[in-house]
């Protein structure tokens, strides 16, 4: 078997998680109840099975090169990429008014995982794209509006962000791309940018950069920094592409995975200066990329699922075809599939459960940031934006962590197979380790998580989830079911976990940050695993009730002992990482930097 999309599962998150009905019932999603949802799922899993599935494999082998400055893109992805725009999927979410579906972003982000399940390297250019038009939404002027967001919105041209340079990793006020002001309001760039993702390419028609610069005498550091647009070719009065600009790609990265996605080193300005025209203000530019960037963080976790979804498959249908050994029961006498085997059974059970409590996590987020952007009550929507804020951290930096976990225990599961590449279950682990590197790597989330999130803001909102799964945990409480039982034991004792790591930050990181902060990604792991287990548990009371009434409904027997074995083998692993916080920063930081 190769990839299927998890259409059922994926649909009783957006009924039971989401609250899909809910978000119908708003005027601006009012076309959107879980029946046309569902056929759009069910449209999107058919192009991917059968356009981007095959192509996944061979691309891996035979990536995008570099020629005179231009990339040619693996065999496939331009038609492929043809057929996607043509059927209208790069503008499912964004607004009507530039031609496209307006799609719930609860919607949007199953599309998106059955996307980069298919071909995560394809699905980088969308993704890029996504990011340019949420800041073009934002600070772009209406003439720049008018200009880019119907071709980007349609996927006739891509977008890109221009942030890192050689010199300037995840430090941005190291940038030294400069901007100079010339004729007509525009500027010229100078500079060069590294790890551009579909810097080039030959699918669309134009590229959008989006770029970090400064303008001459600006301030230093983060305060200097302002945001440019500069396309591949001048956009002409009629609509027409006009001059090719003075920016090109002067090599790609060889990388570890995601090697058919041109990852390019892109230099501004060798022949006179890349024309560019401001986003917004100058000097603003990181305010708005943090627009693309937090777009794109999100988008990042969602590619975590997609990969352990596909890793989990895989190893699903190798375990089913794979006889050795005689079970362990002397239950035959020959040998059987390696699913019968425990330990197999074991991790096909982490891997689901790991995968499938990460999709209830990106799809609650989801539901979130759709009630933040167009709920009527200005109260609901700010805390919904308080929320979305909270988990985005959490579904890129767990999610990721999550995929490498995933797909490493997919090529055990493969055994010596796994580690030849011809199985293809290495390349889901290859692909998976960009993921908690790019778009600020799982340090960076836990930091903004810890600083930001939670001490910043005192505590309140960590106070409110623990509010909100206390709630949860009281309407458990009444039943009596066995799985509900262990699910309300183990929360409940993580729970406290939770709080308490809260309090020592907030008690400690005033005053010596260097002993929180040695927490920081414990922290993450520790509230991620909380709020997963939160949404496990509220998907076993639906799981409980309907499987009460369909008995022979299998999928809800599965969701029920799926949950229940998070709870047992992975939810007690919070008290580890409260004793990595609380006692562990010591040991963290007893070495000088030349004891190393």
């Amino acid at each position: 078997m190769s990839y299927k999309a998890p259409l059922k599962d994926m649909l009783f998150n957006l009924q039971h998680i989401a609250k899909m009905d809910e978000l119908a019932s708003l005027e601006v999603f009012e076309e959107y109840g879980l029946e046309t949802v569902q056929m759009v799922l069910e449209e999107c899993a058919k192009f991917n099975e059968s356009v981007l599935v095959p192509l996944n494999a061979s691309a891996d082998k035979a990536p995008a090169v570099l020629s005179n400055r231009e990339v040619k893109t693996s065999a496939g992805f331009k038609d492929a990429y043809a057929q996607y725009t043509q059927g209208g999927w790069q503008g499912l979410q964004h607004p009507l008014e530039f031609g496209r579906q307006n799609l719930p972003k609860s919607v949007g982000a199953l599309c998106a995982e059955i996307l980069n399940s298919a071909n995560m390297s394809f699905a980088l250019c969308p993704l890029l794209t996504d990011g340019a038009i949420e800041a073009l939404l934002t600070a772009g002027s209406e003439d720049q509006k008018q200009t880019y967001l119907h071709r980007l919105v349609s996927g006739e041209w891509s977008g890109t962000m221009n942030l890192t340079e050689p010199q300037a990793g995840s430090d941005l006020s190291l940038i030294r791309t400069r901007a100079e002001p010339s004729a007509n309001g525009e500027y010229k760039i100078f500079g060069t940018k590294i790890y551009i993702t579909y810097g080039e390419h030959d699918m669309s028609k134009n590229i959008v950069h989006m770029v970090l610069a400064r303008v001459n005498g600006a301030p230093e550091g983060v305060k200097g920094i302002s945001l440019f647009l500069v396309p591949k070719f001048m956009p002409l009065d009629n609509g027409e592409l006009g001059e090719r600009n003075d920016v090109y790609c002067v090599s790609l990265e060889h990388k570890l995975g995601i090697k058919a996605s041109p990852t390019a080193v892109m230099q501004f300005g060798d022949h006179g200066g890349a024309r560019a025209f401001l986003v917004g203000e100058e000097n603003r530019g990181l305010e708005y990329m943090f627009i693309m960037m937090n777009a794109a963080r999100y988008g990042v976790g969602i590619q975590g699922v997609a990969l352990a979804e596909r890793a989990y498959q895989k190893a699903v249908t190798y375990a089913m075809d794979r006889v050795q050994s005689r079970p362990v029961d002397g239950s035959q006498k020959s040998a059987v599939a390696i699913v019968h085997h425990p330990d197999v059974k074991r991790m096909l059970m982490t891997m689901r459960a790991y995968t499938q409590g990460c999709r209830s996590l990106a799809s609650f987020a989801a539901g979130a940031f759709d009630r933040a952007h167009h709920s009527l009550d200005l109260e609901e929507r700010q805390a919904q934006l308080a929320l979305y804020e909270f988990l985005v951290p959490l579904v890129k930096g767990f999610s990721t962590e999550m995929s490498q976990w995933v797909s490493s225990m997919g090529v055990q599961v493969h055994g010596g197979m796994g580690f030849i590449e011809e199985t293809g279950a290495a390349q889901f682990y290859r692909d998976a380790k960009i993921l908690t590197i790019y778009e600020g790597t799982t340090a960076i989330q836990a930091n903004d998580l810890l600083g930001r999130k939670t001490i910043r803001d005192g505590g309140r909102f960590a106070a409110r989830l623990s509010a909100m799964i206390e709630e949860t945990l009281s309407e458990m409480s009444l039943e009596k079911h066995e799985d509900l039982l262990v699910m309300f034991a183990q929360l409940s004792e993580s729970k406290a976990h939770f709080d308490q790591a809260v309090q020592y930050m907030l008690e400690v990181g005033g005053d010596t940050p260097n002993s929180v902060y040695a927490g920081s990604v414990p922290y993450l792991t520790l509230t991620s695993t909380v709020v997963v287990a939160w949404l496990f548990a509220k998907s076993m009371m639906v799981s409980h009730a309907q499987l009460e009434a369909h008995p022979e409904d299998r999928f809800y027997f599965a969701k029920l002992k799926t949950a229940r074995f998070f709870a047992e083998h992975i939810l007690p692993q919070t008290q580890t990482s409260l004793q990595s916080i609380v006692q562990g920063s010591t040991s963290v930081n007893a070495l000088l930097p030349e004891d190393f």
